[in-house]
């Protein structure tokens, strides 16, 4: 049974759905989660709080949702196209979400604006983490790359080079890169080719190959060190 701060979060997203965040009311928010307007307050603090509560749960579920896909595949590539075109699928059908991670905010979306300064903290542990501070979509980006990054080299060979890691992180931010490419700008053929192709089939088993063969650094820095 969800505790009454998720049956408020979902009230507010169910009206959210019908209303612009202007014309979404605390009361009818309240009445709708079953509980007393007091009890909102008290867990949020108040409306612009409600509003942080909603963005921290939406990028918290996004995160979850790339944790899953990385446990769920097995190859590198696989990994990093299951979670470009999850990330597309799930922009586009969450306009909260959408927003996160592009930093594209309509009138219709709650923006959440930061905690004034010397308000008293919500005692909700899950509240205080909301109202420190929200992730950016550059933020969102990083947190994506870095998850799929020790994903992808739990368990690898020991004697990878810091360049060979650097190189799959760069690929691992390609692949949630094009995928927000494709939020913003859709097209009619799907992400996953377009990602399976920049990031290569190997980029798991054999990231030192694709280092040699296909890295602008590592292209660079033959020629420099071919004779003229």
């Amino acid at each position: 049974m969800p505790t009454a701060r998720e049956s408020l979060l979902n009230a507010a997203l169910m009206a959210l759905a019908q209303l612009p965040w202007s014309g979404v009311r605390m009361v009818d928010v309240a009445s709708a989660a079953g509980v007393s307007r007091q009890t909102l307050y008290n867990e949020f603090g108040s409306k612009d709080g409600l509003a942080r509560g909603l963005a921290r749960r939406e990028a918290d579920t996004y995160l979850h949702g790339v944790d899953r896909l990385l446990a769920e595949r097995t190859g590198a590539a696989d990994r990093l196209v299951a979670i470009a075109e999850w990330t597309v699928g799930e922009a586009r059908a969450k306009p909260l979400l959408r927003a996160l991670l592009t930093g594209c905010w309509s009138e219709r979306l709650p923006v959440p604006r930061p905690a004034r300064r010397g308000a008293v903290l919500s005692k909700a542990p899950a509240q205080r983490r909301a109202d420190a501070g929200l992730p950016s979509p550059a933020d969102l980006v990083a947190a994506v790359r870095d998850r799929s990054l020790a994903a992808l080299e739990k368990g690898s060979h020991p004697s990878r080079t810091k360049e060979e890691s650097a190189e799959l992180a760069h690929r691992s931010e390609l692949a949630v890169r094009l995928a927000l490419s494709y939020v913003i700008a859709p097209v009619g053929e799907g992400v996953g080719p377009l990602v399976r192709t920049a990031v290569g089939g190997a980029v798991g088993a054999t990231v030192s190959a694709t280092v040699s063969a296909t890295s602008p650094t590592a292209a660079d820095r033959r020629r420099r060190q071919s004779p003229v």
